[in-house]
C-alpha cells in the first residue's frame, strides 16, 4: 500500500461532534464512578431513549496527569445516530438503510500507509503498561470483572495469506497487562488462531479503542472471510483509511484512532487467565469463568488527551444498545446478500428487531413455490453468519410489514397451521455458545467448537396447497377486512369533511 498524507474527516472526535450538533451526544459533567454506575447511568439512558454519552468526569480517573479521563458510548445506539454516521443527512427509514448497507458491503476502497499518526503521541511500553490507567467500567454488577473490550476492533492477520482481520470479540482484564477473551474457533480471528497453535506461534493482536464508528459497524459484523474491514470501512467512508504499523505487532492500525493495546496470545494452555462471566448481548450474564486464551500486552499507545470508547452490552425489552440497533441493520443486510449470493428469489424486504439483534429475522417474500420459506431458512442457516443469528426464521407475504410485530402476528395467527411443516425444527445445529436458554454442556467452545442449537422456521405466507375458491375470486386464501380500494378513496378524499372534534386527523 503506497504512502500517503492522512484524510482529515474521520476519527472519533470529529464523528461525535457530528452527533453533538444534530442533538445525538450529552457530556455527563457530573462524577461518575467505574465501579458499576458508569453502566446503571447507560442503560437507564437507553430506557429513557436519551442520546449518546460522552463521559467526562470519571471517578479515579479526572485529575491532572492521568492517562485517560474520558469514554464515549452508545454512538450507535439508534437508527438516527445510524443513519447520520453513516452519512446521512438525517434519519432514513429501515428499508433505506439496509439497501444502503448492502450495497457499501460489497464496495472497497483500500487503505493508505502513513509513517506515522497521532495514535503514536504517546507509547507505553515494558513495566509502564497498565491497563488499569484506562477508565474501563464493571459495565455489569454481575460481570467478572472490567471488560475493556466491548466495542474494541481486535486486529488480527492470517500467518500463511497476510490477510487481515478486524473484528469484536470479548475481552476482560486480569491483570496490568493481561486480557483473556472468548475465542470462538469458527469466527474469523478464531481461524487465524488455529493456524498458529498449529506453528506452536503466539498471535499478534492489536485492539483499537476508538475510531469512527463505522470502525465499530463493520468490525461487529460477519463480513466474508477474504474480505479486510478496513477496504469496506474506506468504500463507507468515501475515501482510504490511514493505518500505520503498530510499534510492538506487525499489525495495521487507524493512524488517528484514539487508544491502540498491542500484544501476542500464546498457544500455550498454561498462559490462559480465568474469563467471565459477561453481560452479554442476549441481555443475560452469559457462562460461567473459563480459562481461555489472553492477550500479553506489550505496547499501550494513544492520542494526547484519548477518549476510550466502550459500549454497555445487552438488550433489555426497552433499552436496547448500540450494538442491537447496529446488529438490525447489519444483520439484515448479510441475510439479504446471503439470499441473493444462494440465488432465492422474491425477497422483498427484511427486518431484524434490535432487542434481539437478529436471533430472530423476518423475511418478507413474493412467494413463487410452496416450499419458497424453506428455500429462505435453508440459505439463512447454511451461512457462517448464522453462528449467533438466526435462531428464528419467519417468512412473510409482501403484504405484511416485517418490521410490524402486530402485522407479522397477525399472519403467525391466522396464516400458520402448527402440527404442519409450516413449522419446522432443525435440531443440533452450530449455533450460540452464549444462548441461556441452551444447557452448558452444550455451549461448550472447547468441546463442541461452537453452541448446539435447535432452529426453526416459521412459515406465515399463506399456504398454496388449499384449491382455489370461486367464491374468493378463485383465491386459496379469503379475503381480507380491508376496505374496498374505492371506499378507501372516496374516505381519504373526504377526510377534511368529517370534523373530527378533540383531534387533528392525523396523517
Amino acid at each position: 500500500m503506497p504512502l500517503s498524507p492522512p484524510p482529515t474527516d474521520m476519527d472519533l472526535r470529529r464523528a461525535m461532534a457530528m452527533l453533538a450538533a444534530h442533538g445525538e451526544l450529552a457530556e455527563v459533567k457530573g462524577e461518575v464512578d467505574w465501579n458499576r454506575e458508569l453502566g446503571t447511568v447507560a442503560r437507564e439512558v437507553l430506557r429513557r431513549k436519551g442520546p449518546a454519552l460522552l463521559f467526562s468526569n470519571i471517578k479515579d480517573y479526572g485529575l491532572p496527569g492521568a492517562r485517560c479521563g474520558q469514554l464515549a458510548t452508545g454512538l450507535l445506539a439508534g437508527h438516527r445516530r445510524i443513519s447520520l454516521l453513516l452519512g446521512f443527512d438525517d434519519e432514513i427509514g429501515n428499508h433505506e438503510l439496509v439497501q444502503h448497507v448492502l450495497r457499501m458491503n460489497a464496495e472497497r476502497i483500500p487503505p493508505v500507509f502513513i509513517d506515522d499518526g497521532p495514535v503514536h503521541e504517546n507509547v507505553v511500553l515494558g513495566d509502564d503498561i497498565d491497563l488499569r490507567e484506562l477508565p474501563v467500567p464493571q459495565w455489569h454488577h454481575l460481570d467478572g470483572g472490567r471488560y475493556i473490550n466491548t466495542f474494541g476492533a481486535v486486529i488480527t492477520k492470517d500467518p500463511d495469506t497476510g490477510s487481515v482481520n478486524a473484528g469484536v470479540y470479548r475481552g476482560m482484564i486480569s491483570g496490568p497487562d493481561k486480557i483473556p477473551m472468548l475465542m470462538v474457533p469458527s469466527q474469523h480471528w478464531g481461524r487465524h488462531w488455529a493456524k498458529y497453535v498449529q506453528r506452536g506461534e503466539p498471535m499478534p493482536v492489536a485492539c483499537v479503542y476508538g475510531w469512527h464508528p463505522v470502525m465499530d459497524f463493520l468490525a461487529g459484523s460477519p463480513l466474508p472471510p477474504d474480505v479486510c474491514e478496513y477496504d469496506v470501512m474506506g468504500a463507507y467512508l468515501g475515501e482510504p483509511v490511514p493505518l500505520v504499523r503498530g510499534r510492538t505487532v506487525d499489525l495495521p492500525v487507524p493512524a488517528t484512532a484514539e487508544i491502540v493495546v498491542e500484544g501476542f496470545i500464546s498457544p500455550d494452555p498454561e498462559s490462559y487467565e480465568m474469563e467471565g462471566p459477561f453481560g452479554e448481548f442476549t441481555g443475560y450474564v452469559s457462562d460461567v469463568p473459563t480459562r481461555r486464551p489472553t492477550i500479553q500486552v506489550t505496547a499501550i499507545t494513544h492520542r494526547d488527551s484519548p477518549v476510550f470508547r466502550g459500549t454497555l452490552e445487552g438488550s433489555l425489552p426497552g433499552a436496547s444498545g448500540e450494538n442491537s440497533y447496529m446488529s438490525s441493520v447489519q444483520r439484515a443486510a448479510i441475510a439479504w446478500q446471503t439470499l441473493k449470493t444462494a440465488g432465492v428469489p422474491g425477497v422483498r424486504d427484511i427486518f431484524v428487531h434490535p432487542v434481539n439483534n437478529g436471533t430472530t429475522i423476518v423475511v418478507q417474500i413474493s412467494k413463487v413455490n410452496e416450499g419458497h420459506a424453506k428455500w429462505v431458512a435453508s440459505a439463512l442457516w447454511a451461512s457462517g453468519a448464522a453462528l449467533y443469528r438466526y435462531k428464528y426464521v419467519i417468512v412473510v407475504d409482501e403484504d405484511i410489514d416485517p418490521g410490524d410485530y402486530s402485522a407479522t402476528d397477525w399472519a403467525i395467527a391466522y396464516r400458520v397451521r402448527p402440527g404442519t411443516d409450516d413449522i419446522v425444527v432443525f435440531p443440533g445445529t452450530f449455533g450460540s455458545p452464549i444462548d441461556p436458554s441452551t444447557p452448558l454442556e452444550e455451549r461448550s467452545v472447547d468441546d463442541l467448537g461452537a453452541g448446539l442449537w435447535n432452529r426453526m422456521l416459521i412459515d406465515a405466507t399463506k399456504t398454496w396447497r388449499f384449491k382455489p375458491q370461486p367464491q374468493w375470486n378463485g383465491a386459496r386464501f379469503p379475503p381480507t377486512v380491508a376496505p374496498a380500494a374505492e371506499d378507501l378513496a372516496k374516505v381519504r378524499e373526504r377526510w377534511a369533511d368529517y370534523h373530527f372534534t378533540g383531534w387533528d386527523g392525523g396523517r
